[in-house]
């Protein structure tokens, strides 16, 4: 057996798959590395089932409003073992195609977790391979914080093993995962609490977008229990514990979701061996074209540090593929302006700046923004609010950032963050005629900006400062 290749990818998700794929369109010899399903954290425990769950939530949603439009439901208990089988089974249709497809493009499956053994070369279940480029492309993992009982907590990975649907549910995180499977257990009939160390659920997105959030998951009757520092869980007779720094209790739960991020699932790599620069936090840093500071080596997607999206390790993947292989040297990805989407109840949409980052970048910056209960819900006695906000930088008021939520933001935002992206103004939005009805027409009709922020003035110190966005 040959066991010399053009390029190894190490990692069989989004960004392993990608390059490995274009490699061999461009006629190399290319092997992938996998220790478990083709696919990654996306298809098996991500994004898919994911948005399989979002759907039957939104399903659910669509069941308590009908009587108000006239249409006669109502909802018995989620089938909750149907619903999993039916997303297991379309799991497994996408792992079987990405199964195929490595063998028909002629790729080299690897089965096991490899290590570096120099920088050419990898260990595979004692075998070595080497290659002239080698590309570490193996995502991340939950972290579960190391508290008294951590263990009697699951992770998001552990969410999708569920055969039963909980009763009630502690989620840790007010994260991204934590108001997504907040959403989804609720809608499906879980009693569910939110807690988070942070004053705000999305804290690291524009303001607008956790205020209206809160709001909404309130009225869907999930508990909030912010600026919660959790220290420990506990077993009681009445189920599992949250205890917090400052004494408080919460319990009762029947499950708890540890949802406080990822990290980069590095440690096993024996990088060192490389002489591969890896951070304490496992992220291997890169230049702009994915080089790490070893020639020949390669980082993409989560363990980056970057933007952690599928889309964005899928695009990595392929223009480092194009510059290694297709003669385009300066191929590779532009982190800026890069469009995400929340699958939370409601959706969230944004892509470029947030309002206070784009005060801190830019002396001139105009905000419009609007809330409204959409036409989905005018018979509706269950209203969701749709708020919009544009961020306009300069005098021209170049559009930097778009931030909204509501439902069907998710599928509104792709084609306005291609204007983002060409650079569009508050002009060229103004100059588009609206579709109406449909909630995306505020973002063309927008006229009244926002107040500016007041700005006061220390009589004793003569600094200036601005209240907070």
């Amino acid at each position: 057996m040959n066991t010399h290749f053009d390029l190894i990818a190490i990692g069989g998700g989004s960004g392993g798959l990608a390059v490995a794929e274009k490699a061999a369109q461009y006629g190399r010899r290319v092997a992938v590395v996998e220790a478990h399903k083709m696919g990654g954290t996306c298809v098996n425990n991500g994004c898919v089932p994911k948005k399989v769950m979002w759907y039957a939530a939104n399903l659910a949603h669509a069941v308590d409003d009908a009587n108000d439009f006239g249409i006669p439901a109502s909802r018995g208990a989620t089938d909750w073992r149907k619903l999993v089988q039916g997303r297991q089974a379309y799991i497994g249709r996408i792992n079987n195609y990405w199964d195929g497809y490595v063998v028909d493009s002629g790729i080299t499956r690897i089965d096991g977790r490899a290590r570096f053994v120099d920088s050419r070369t990898i260990e595979v279940d004692g075998q070595t391979y080497t290659a002239d480029h080698i590309v570490v492309a193996t995502g991340g993992r939950p972290i579960v914080p190391p508290v008294p009982g951590a263990e009697l907590g699951i992770t998001s990975d552990g969410f999708f093993e569920l055969t039963a649907q909980p009763r009630k549910v502690a989620i840790i995180g007010a994260g991204y995962i934590g108001v997504e499977l907040a959403g989804v257990l609720r809608a499906l009939g879980s009693e569910v609490s939110v807690v988070a160390l942070e004053a705000r659920v999305l804290e690291t997105f524009d303001d607008m977008i956790g205020d209206v959030l809160m709001d909404e998951m309130h009225k869907q009757g999930i508990e909030l229990h912010m600026s919660f520092t959790v220290a420990g869980l506990a077993r009681t007779d009445k189920g599992i514990a949250l205890d917090a720094s400052d004494g408080e209790r919460l319990d009762g739960f029947d499950a708890v979701i540890w949802a406080v991020g990822r990290a980069p699932a590095t440690r096993e790599l024996a990088l060192d061996k490389a002489g591969v620069e890896m951070r304490a936090n496992g992220i291997v840093p890169t230049d702009e074209y994915q080089n790490t500071n070893v020639p020949g080596i390669y980082a993409i997607g989560d363990i980056t540090g970057r933007t952690p999206l599928t889309p964005v390790a899928i695009a990595a993947g392929r223009r480092l593929a194009a510059r290694l292989f297709n003669a385009q040297p300066r191929s590779h990805v532009d982190y800026d302006n890069i469009p995400s989407v929340v699958f939370a109840h409601p959706p969230v949409g944004t892509v470029g700046l947030t309002e206070r980052q784009a005060r801190e970048r830019h002396d001139k910056v105009t905000v419009y923004k609007t809330d409204f209960t959409p036409m989905r819900h005018a018979l509706s006695a269950h209203g969701v609010t749709t708020a919009m906000k544009l961020v306009c930088a300069g005098d021209e008021q170049r559009v930097v950032g778009i931030h909204l939520i509501g439902e069907n933001v998710d599928e509104m935002l792709q084609g306005f963050a291609v204007a983002v992206k060409m650079g569009a103004t508050k002009a060229d939005f103004d100059n588009t005629i609206a579709i109406h009805p449909i909630s995306a027409e505020e973002l063309v009709t927008m006229k009244v900006p926002e107040p500016e922020p007041e700005v006061h003035h220390s009589i004793d110190s003569g600094v200036e400062w601005k209240e907070a966005i």
